[in-house]
């Protein structure tokens, strides 16, 4: 049988990906939660404990994030109430028989769709990963190659501009200190807007599905995924990078512990095993990180709250986004549709806040920041075609390695420009970590193999 993994994307979209696979019970002998939960328990009190927030980073109480974070939920809350209201009017009038006239098919669009849902992934929900045609064995090792360049290159860039942005002054000078870009938000505007560009701009010039989802439906994911982003940004002024991607990358622990929670989903030993491997990987990069107090590397609670936030709302998007492929939409789609609202959110909150301005007026002062937005934006939708492409000539083991050396090598980066200092045992739980995603990768590998061979009528295990 085929069971249908979910890949995630950069900034937050997914791609669904079937593989067949074989059933067998959770041994015994493993257990995720009396293993990994203490593991990393052990390293939140070293984490915890000496909260400060550099004046540098918090000039005043409106600087700091949990205000910040409230205030943009208004701003969303503004445009999320009346819209709710809108939808609930025309859906009581009975709009969609009794509506006529010009705005009908915008209305139409946006809040009843076509209704037309496919019953299986393949029926055209996603386009099926191209064969590989007859072609010399030098010609797909170049486009192999040509593909992990790009990820490298978009999102090592990508990840380096991120931390510049986000820690680094800008106009400084040997009288004056220079200042510091604060507004998050803005930058999640300044991705969106180009990505939704970007995905447009592609849907027009490609072939792609019939849409059905209600417009109305992209703004829950879209949602999650502003909150998911700014989160993102806002750890990165109270801890260093390569925890942030460590975090990343331990993802699948939550993940795993609520799918054997709330839906009773079961997993082979390897995936227990290198849960808990990421798990010792991760506790001892925080724990050997704890003595050295310096900005470059401590991480406090608030970092570890933002983190948080990031993950619960980045499931989230994955959630609702599995319901929306439902109907019959390519993942360029989807883009575009959570790419709508991601721009009508972002502006709308910066616009009554009056950021936007206050945002444009720092650009003009210092063109640095000005190119680092620019290409951050850009990187990142240049990142994203090149995850579509790569998914369908190559498949998603060959995308998760990619992606697994970017991580490393973005870990590697950051520390040389940054001067993020690693321990001996940090090192080494960097090294435990990304091990057991190869591991993974590896043993995903060989089960798809082997269940190929076994006899149909077999149930498929749950896969993360």
């Amino acid at each position: 049988m085929l069971q249908v993994m979910r890949i995630r994307l950069e900034d937050g979209y997914y791609r669904h990906v079937e593989c067949p696979c074989t059933s067998s019970p959770p041994p015994a002998s493993f257990s995720l939660h009396r293993f990994c939960i203490p593991l990393l328990l052990t390293s939140l009190p070293t984490m915890a404990t000496g909260e400060e927030i550099a004046p540098a980073l918090q000039d005043s109480w409106g600087d700091f994030w949990f205000f910040r974070f409230f205030v943009n939920a208004a701003g969303y809350a503004s445009i999320v109430v009346p819209g709710f209201l809108l939808i609930q009017y025309f859906k009581r009038r009975n709009y969609l028989e009794t509506g006529r006239g010009i705005c009908f098919p915008v209305i139409k669009s946006c809040v009843f769709g076509s209704e037309v849902k496919s019953v299986h992934q393949d029926d055209g929900s996603l386009p099926p990963r191209a064969e590989p045609t007859e072609s010399s064995t030098a010609r797909q090792v170049f486009k192999l190659l040509s593909c992990a360049a790009g990820l490298q290159a978009s999102y090592l860039t990508w990840g380096v501009l991120q931390e510049r942005v986000m820690t680094r002054t800008y106009g400084a000078t040997e009288a004056d200190p220079g200042e510091k870009f604060k507004d998050s938000q803005f930058l999640v505007f300044m991705n969106r807007i180009l990505a939704f560009t970007v995905a447009g701009l592609y849907c027009a010039l490609t072939k792609q599905p019939r849409h059905g989802a209600p417009m109305y439906k992209y703004s829950f994911a879209s949602l999650s995924n502003i909150l998911s982003s700014w989160c993102q940004y806002e750890a990165l002024k109270y801890i260093s990078f390569p925890t942030q991607v460590l975090a990343k990358a331990s993802k699948v622990i939550p993940v795993m512990m609520m799918g054997k929670l709330v839906s009773r989903k079961s997993y082979e030993y390897w995936e227990y095993l290198t849960a808990a491997l990421i798990s010792v990987g991760v506790s001892m990069f925080l724990l050997s990180s704890a003595p050295n107090r310096t900005v470059s590397t401590v991480t406090t609670f608030s970092g570890i709250v933002l983190l948080a936030g990031y993950i619960i709302f980045d499931s989230f998007t994955s959630n609702w986004q599995d319901a929306l492929f439902t109907y019959k939409m390519s993942p360029v789609q989807m883009m575009f549709g959570v790419n709508v609202f991601s721009c009508l959110f972002t502006v709308g909150s910066l616009v009554e806040q009056g950021a936007l301005l206050e945002s444009l007026r720092f650009m003009a002062r210092h063109s640095e920041f000005t190119a680092h937005a620019v290409l951050l934006s850009v990187c990142s939708a240049c990142g994203q075609l090149f995850i579509f492409y790569t998914i369908n000539q190559f498949g998603a083991a060959v995308f998760t390695i990619i992606m697994t050396l970017r991580q490393a090598f973005a870990i590697l980066l950051s520390c040389l420009i940054y001067g993020h200092t690693v321990t001996v045992v940090g090192g080494l739980g960097i090294a435990v970590v990304f091990m057991a995603l190869f591991l993974r990768v590896y043993a995903r590998s060989r089960m798809k193999k082997r269940s190929k061979k076994l006899p149909l009528g077999e149930s498929p295990v749950q896969k993360v």
